[in-house]
């Protein structure tokens, strides 16, 4: 299997067109309906952390780090944006960032931006919207529970974009479903380890400097309780 296949962005010409419209039906979708809670949710505490986000996103993007094999991996971010934004504006955030590498930089097809961003962005943020949301509400978990918790989506995200993304480019014809999941499942689950790393980190980060910017749960200042008060995502 081609290298070039065993990466999340898309190039132009490897999905049919019946496909490429499928997924850039449903990754309209959801930026239409994260637009729609930015619209009701969006103030101006959470402008700049929308611009902030998508820089760092975006330049973390740029560097790629070694896996087995001679391929490397890249981090994602969708799993850190859903944890500070929510899970829709999460979404329009992976866009913004993918769309920009696609026209600026051709790093992903145009005519495979809407797969990308569903695979990359889309994916990732509902599933750590749903995940994260659902635990919180039900286990309220202290900080060290929750940042195992995101380590676990990061790492959910990652592999979930690559079964994503195999199954475009087996109903494509592109290359056979068996060869697809084995080599993107393999390679990408080394790379969610990567991913899972650097977004616990980050938000290690946030929780001790402002966990009120965590979107996805409540959590004291480092001097008051460290617990999880029932909080979910941005329905």
């Amino acid at each position: 299997m081609p290298d070039l296949l065993l990466a999340l962005h898309i190039p132009d010409g490897f999905l049919s067109g019946g496909i490429a419209l499928v997924t850039a039906i449903l990754a309209i979708a959801a930026v239409g309906w994260g637009l729609r809670v930015a619209d009701r949710d969006l103030d101006e505490a959470k402008v700049p952390l929308l611009g902030v986000l998508a820089a760092f996103i975006f330049a973390a993007q740029m560097l790629n780090f070694p896996v087995a094999g001679g391929t490397s991996g890249h981090f994602l971010g969708a799993t850190l944006a859903a944890v500070l934004l929510g899970p829709w504006l999460a979404c329009l955030v992976m866009t913004v960032v993918i769309a920009t590498q696609a026209f600026a930089f051709a790093d992903g097809g145009i005519t495979a931006l809407g797969a990308n961003v569903l695979n990359m962005g889309v994916l990732g943020a509902l599933l750590a919207g749903v995940a994260l949301g659902a635990a919180v509400k039900a286990f309220s978990p202290g900080r060290g529970a929750f940042l195992a918790l995101v380590a676990v989506v990061s790492w959910l995200a990652v592999m979930v974009g690559a079964a994503a993304t195999s199954v475009e480019l087996a109903l494509s014809g592109t290359v056979p479903l068996t060869s697809a999941l084995v080599a993107m499942l393999g390679v990408h689950a080394l790379i969610g380890i990567g991913e899972a790393v650097i977004t616990v980190g980050a938000v290690s980060a946030v929780l001790a400097a402002r966990p009120d910017l965590v979107a996805l749960g409540r959590f004291e200042p480092a001097s008051g309780t460290p617990d999880v008060a029932a909080a979910g995502g941005t329905a």
